[in-house]
């Protein structure tokens, strides 16, 4: 019970505070076509200039997408070239880089410029097999990302499973960039788990879901139907070998979608629904140890003692997070209901991984600009999760999720760096501006107030 009080008053926590002494370094993710589908850099000189605008303002460094589909050009040939100039640029300019190896494809999210799916010997082996990709109820397939399912199934040529895949970029990146590792340009490397680069599954797609939606659940794939299957029959409960079938769709709201209502027969707090949310949540959390183990032995492969830290982001699911039963998080794979704390288990698994950083994103949302019809709860999530980076002794960043220029946002994200500082004792590990642009040029100066407000907090 206490420990459930101290969680509770945990997420509660109001995050505002006097200034104290600290410090946040603060990184610029750059544009999603800053390397176009041909794989050169859209425009060189004007990357330059802005990086150098940004260094006077004060910005520690630079966040940018690889795309797995532009830098394996053919099967085991990489290129590298376009990044690695933009690290020049960068290391010239006087600012460190945050690569991210983006397993994922981009075109479909929020703000997405660009369309770059996964490279072509990844399709071509889905016309023969589509359940690499995640799955919904309907047989819908999602090309974002290749489903956890076949981590470890060799299905790819070669007799390749996903996770050797994902082992040989990031062998091929250490191996490019190991000047840069050494030199501190690239302190750190974020991996994409999921869509946008995410922990998550793809519960929430544009192309079938609007605001406020629950989401859909993912596992229909031949995979992991079998892996569920098989945890059904480990727990001696076999009739518990499918997804529920009373979950709405994407669209739904909790009040028709029985499952997450309380009170229903075989809903979320129903034995049932304890063991299907504890395993969708677990495999994910799974797949994302089982990735960040293997990125992490390719970069001290290469880098040495120089081999960077690690990065994942973590969505903030913040709809429906004021229920009883979370439905959104419980779609994307975050189980946070029933006493569960689904950010403590990620944190828990982060700490396992050694100088590997728990990034959120909605840090500049607050509770009031949000629907009260949703049960947003976007400033209680990131009590919750930065409580629980804190509780595992995991460094804890964030990265706002909309695009947003204005001081309001601006002294919400302050506000979260100096609870970290009031609170626990330390400063965010980082934060990830999003993004670079032109509009961002034409409001400079309020951004560049924040950028000193978060170095001398």
């Amino acid at each position: 019970m206490r420990t459930l009080l101290t969680l509770w008053a945990a997420c509660m926590l109001v995050l505002t505070a006097s200034a104290v002494a600290g410090s946040v370094p603060v990184y610029v993710m750059l544009p999603l076509d800053v390397v176009n589908n041909q794989g050169n850099l859209t425009d060189a000189n004007k990357l330059q200039g802005e990086l150098q605008t940004l260094r006077s303002g004060g910005v520690d460094g630079i966040m940018v997408d690889c795309y797995w589909g532009l830098v394996e050009e053919s099967r085991g040939e990489f290129n590298w070239w376009p990044y690695l100039e933009i690290a020049r640029i960068a290391s010239n300019e006087g600012l460190t880089m945050v690569p991210i190896l983006s397993y994922h494809r981009c075109g479909g999210n929020v703000g997405d410029k660009c369309d770059i799916p996964l490279p072509q010997y990844v399709r071509d082996t889905a016309s023969s097999n589509p359940d690499i990709w995640y799955t919904d109820a309907s047989g819908n397939r999602d090309e974002e990302y290749i489903g956890l399912g076949v981590d470890h199934e060799p299905v790819f040529p070669g007799s390749q499973t996903a996770i050797d895949l994902y082992t040989n970029v990031a062998s091929s990146f250490a191996t490019a960039f190991s000047d840069f590792m050494r030199n501190g340009t690239i302190p750190a490397v974020a991996v994409s788990l999921g869509p946008a680069g995410e922990l998550r599954y793809p519960s929430y797609q544009l192309d079938k879901w609007s605001f406020p939606g629950i989401g859909a659940f993912q596992c229909y794939d031949k995979y992991m139907m079998a892996m569920l299957g098989t945890a059904a029959t480990k727990a001696g409960k076999s009739e518990w070998s499918q997804p529920p079938t009373n979950a709405g769709s994407y669209n739904s709201n909790p009040s028709n979608a029985p499952f997450f209502q309380d009170g229903q027969q075989n809903n979320y707090a129903s034995d049932y629904g304890k063991f299907f949310l504890s395993w969708y949540s677990n495999a994910l959390i799974q797949h994302g140890s089982d990735v960040l183990r293997a990125v992490r032995t390719a970069l001290h492969g290469s880098g040495g003692n120089s081999a960077p830290a690690m990065l994942t982001k973590v969505a903030g699911v913040h709809w429906w997070y004021k229920t009883n039963s979370h439905p959104a998080e419980a779609t994307a794979g975050y189980y946070n209901t029933n006493g569960a704390n689904a950010y403590q288990n990620i944190a828990n698994m982060l700490a396992k991984q050694g100088d590997t950083e728990f990034s959120f994103t909605c840090m500049e949302m607050r509770d009031s600009e949000q629907s009260s019809s949703a049960a947003c709860g976007p400033e209680e999530l990131v009590a919750q999760t930065m409580a629980a980076a804190m509780s595992a002794n995991v460094p804890y960043g964030g990265e706002n999720a909309l695009p947003r220029y204005d001081t309001t946002a601006y002294s919400r994200i302050e506000d979260v760096a100096r609870a970290a500082e009031n609170q626990y004792g330390r400063d965010l590990a980082g934060f990830y501006y999003l993004r670079l642009g032109d509009e961002l040029m034409q409001k400079d100066a309020d951004f560049f107030s924040f950028v000193n407000t978060m170095s001398n907090l």
